[in-house]
Parts: C-alpha cells; structure tokens; sequence
C-alpha cells in the first residue's frame, strides 16, 4: 500500500509530508501537525515527542483508535498528552497553506494551527489501481482494497489477495500468514497453512499497546458473561528495577469457563508480552483457561508474571 493523499493536499510543498516521505526528512522542525490520529499518526506523534518536537494532533473520529478495548485508549490518550502532545478530537480539514516560513491548517471548526511541518497520515491506498482487475472483473474500492473469503480468494476463484489490498488489519505478521493460507490453499495443503484465529496487533506509541482476543466493548454487545483480570506494571518488581511502571495488562475471560477471551497490553515491551497470552488463547480448550496463569510459576523478577497477577486479580472477583 502507499499513502493515501487528496488532490487538495500539495505534496510537492517542501514542508508537506505524507507518512513514506516523511522518512526523508533531513532536518529536525521545531513543530508539527499531524493530520490524522489513526495507528500511523500516532505511532509519529509518540516519536517526533519524544525527539523535543512540539505535536499537534488532528483526529477525525471521536477517540483514538477506536478498534482498541475503551481502557487502553484512555491510557493512550492520557499518556501522549502527558508527554505533551495537543490532541483535537471531531476536526474535519477545511483547508491547507504552505509558506516558506511554515505551513497553516484550518479545520471547519474555525481553528487554525500553524506548525514548521505537517505530516499527512489518514490512511493508505491498496496498490491496485496500476493491475488492470477491472479487465478481468474485479472491482477495488475507492482505497484500493479488495474483498475476500476465509482462504483468500477474491471474487474470481483463481485470484488470490493478502496482505495491505485487503484491508484491516493491514499488518505485515498478518500478511505473512494470510500468504501461507492462499497458498496452502492453492496447492490443496489447507491443513497445513491454517491461520490462527486471533492476530495480535501490535502498536508502537510511547508507550506499547499490543492486544488480542475481544475488548470489553465486544463482549457486552454479545451479552458474553465476563470478568476482567487487571495487574498494573507498577507493581511488578522487573518494571520497578528498570523504571519502566507505566502501564498495565488486562485478561478479559468467561465467568463461568474461565475461557480467556481477550488480553490487552499497555506499556514497555507490550508487544512482546502479548504473545505468551496469545499462545494459551491459541490452544484448543480445556487448554485455553485462566488456570494456566494461576497454576504457572513465573521467572521473577520478569514483566511475563504479569499474567499470574492479573489472572489472580481476575479469579478473586468472581463469586
């Protein structure tokens, strides 16, 4: 995929980025706009701060990252501000002005901001406009994303698509995994290309999101009977030794089952930590059970004991 950049938007300003180009910068703005609060315009707010840089940014919807569990947006969105980072909410652009000097947003809610730069990151286009589909009846959206079954396939049983042209997740691990499925699928070896059911998305802000499995948001809407297991990194004594106690993880599993249902990471080496919670969700049941968590002795001090905490906090709310 590639950026997606409106005809309104001159690019060729000099001090006009979309998210590949912005790779290229060869100086360090003492400001920036960042147009768009999705997985991209985050990730940069988290960076261009942490190198000093002044952020302001504009987020279309009413939260970030709405995908993610309500919890975990709520930390991020406390923690880049607390980094110092301008978060505006519901904006929609009106319009934009390169100077020499800078460059000026105005958005329909009368504001206007100016800042050294601005970093365009609202969202990506499927790279399928230059493979002539429509000759052979496939018909991308208007972002060039294609639609596709459980094995891959498009509309036309014979073409195969992974991988950003599809869409969500949009995530290089997953399209590795898609790959293996059409192909598995393609050489009739389906049993031995399965997906696993749950990706894990991995985020990487200042600090880590990484979760999986179904938010809390999910579940209440499927009237699932659940509790919620919480252990706040502050409390675990690895994260005290290296000063890194900002953050939490959160196990989301059936009362009655005690199936894991969900897991939701916030903080240093979330990524990481994400997948020893997806590795037991993975196994068929009884395998996946909060009891593993409980029943495991942890390496200590170490952040994978987080699990057992969160697990014990969980198992003691229910009744």
């Amino acid at each position: 995929s590639r950026p997606y950049r409106p005809a309104e938007v001159d690019f060729n300003h000099p001090r006009i980025f979309d998210s590949d180009r912005i790779l290229s910068l060869d100086r360090t703005p003492k400001s920036i706009t960042i147009y768009g609060a999705g997985v991209i315009g985050c990730e940069y707010a988290s960076m261009f701060r942490n190198l000093g840089i002044k952020v302001n940014l504009i987020n279309t919807r009413d939260k970030l990252l709405e995908f993610l569990d309500d919890e975990i947006i709520d930390a991020l969105s406390y923690h880049l501000r607390d980094l110092g980072i301008v978060i505006r909410h519901r904006e929609v652009l009106d319009r934009i002005e390169g100077h020499d000097d800078g460059v000026v947003i105005s958005l329909k809610s009368g504001k206007q901001l100016k800042s050294d730069i601005l970093l365009w990151a609202n969202g990506r286009v499927g790279n399928t406009d230059r493979l002539n589909l429509e000759a052979i009846g496939l018909a991308p959206s208007s972002r060039g994303y294609l639609t596709v079954n459980d094995v891959f396939q498009t509309e036309i049983p014979n073409v195969y698509a992974v991988g950003d042209v599809i869409g969500f997740p949009s995530l290089a691990s997953a399209a590795y995994t898609q790959g293996r499925v059409a192909a598995g699928h393609v050489c009739d070896r389906d049993s031995d290309c399965r997906a696993i059911g749950e990706i894990p998305t991995g985020i990487y802000t200042s600090p880590e999101i990484s979760s999986v499995g179904k938010s809390e948001r999910e579940l209440t809407a499927s009237n699932v009977p659940y509790e919620v297991g919480n252990a706040q990194f502050k409390s675990l004594a690895r994260a005290q030794i290296t000063g890194r106690g900002a953050g939490m993880l959160k196990i989301l599993f059936h009362r009655e089952t005690l199936e894991i249902l969900g897991i939701h990471c916030f903080g240093a080496n979330a990524a990481e930590i994400i997948h020893i919670g997806q590795a037991i969700m993975a196994q068929p049941s009884p395998g996946n059970s909060l009891m593993y968590f409980i029943n495991t002795t942890f390496n200590y001090p170490t952040m994978a004991e987080a699990y057992r905490v969160a697990a014990l906090n969980g198992f003691n709310r229910l009744f």
